[in-house]
């Protein structure tokens, strides 16, 4: 079982990255896929979530409106479009698999998901 993530980097206040998460070696397409983010010394925290069709989306209030969670289910991988990034998201995101398959209500707690990535260091400088 493999949740790899990547895309993550350094970047200036006010530009963008696109994370991707390309999983492996279980169903991918009938389950919801979450990212979150951790800080050291912080509990990882929900950032958003897509449902198995894609046509649901859930995000953190912090990051509505400036990132955009989208996948492809023919690729198996989940992407985190981020833009007009600020220093507070600096982070080591994750992307995770949903518990349950064909859910259609999105949540933002950790215990709804199982399968979680190793994550990918995204640094933004002000």
């Amino acid at each position: 079982v493999q949740l790899q993530a990547f895309g993550g980097g350094l970047v200036q206040a006010g530009g963008s990255l696109r994370l991707s998460c390309l999983v492996s070696g279980i169903t991918f397409r009938d389950y919801a896929m979450g990212w979150f983010r951790q800080v050291p010394g912080k509990e990882r925290e929900f950032v958003s979530a897509i449902g198995w069709r894609g046509t649901r989306t859930y995000y953190q209030d912090s990051v509505e409106g400036r990132f955009t969670i989208s996948r492809d289910n023919a690729k198996n991988t989940v992407y985190l479009q981020m833009n007009s990034l600020v220093p507070e998201d600096t982070a080591r995101y994750y992307c995770a698999r949903y518990r349950r398959p064909y859910v259609s209500n999105l949540k933002s707690g950790r215990t709804e998901y199982d399968y979680w990535g190793q994550g990918t260091l995204v640094t933004v400088s002000s």
